[in-house]
């Protein structure tokens, strides 16, 4: 590996520890406002990705899917890192990227770009 790649290999963990940092920051903003319904939300998405009938794999490939054919960068980051956690394989995940191009459409080619550096980020 030379000296770019390093550099490029440093930049992608930068791109995850920047995410999950905002996110963190933002959520605990949102959360400290003591809005009910926001609470009521993020504890609706938060139980539901939880271990049931579905196991949490599945629900996070679904999680992913669904978000890439959204169009929503930050979902699919959260998704991508949440299928990481659970043990996914990139040949599940190009799978999932797959299914969710082939429902979205071409004008998911970007988002796919943005989740297969993401991933690799990850990795």
């Amino acid at each position: 590996m030379n000296n770019q790649d390093n550099h490029q290999k440093g930049d992608n963990k930068n791109i995850v520890e920047e995410f999950n940092s905002y996110r963190s920051e933002m959520n605990e903003k949102i959360l400290s406002a003591d809005n009910i319904v926001l609470k009521r939300i993020f504890n609706l998405d938060t139980n539901c990705y939880a271990e049931g009938s579905v196991s949490v794999q599945s629900k996070e490939m679904i999680g992913l899917a669904c978000s890439m054919v959204l169009r929503c960068d930050d979902c699919i980051r959260y998704h991508l890192g949440k299928c990481k956690e659970a043990g996914l394989t990139k040949e599940q995940v190009f799978e999932v990227f797959a299914i969710a191009n082939l429902i979205g459409g071409t004008i998911v080619i970007p988002h796919l770009r943005r989740a297969v550096e993401y991933w690799e980020a990850l990795s």
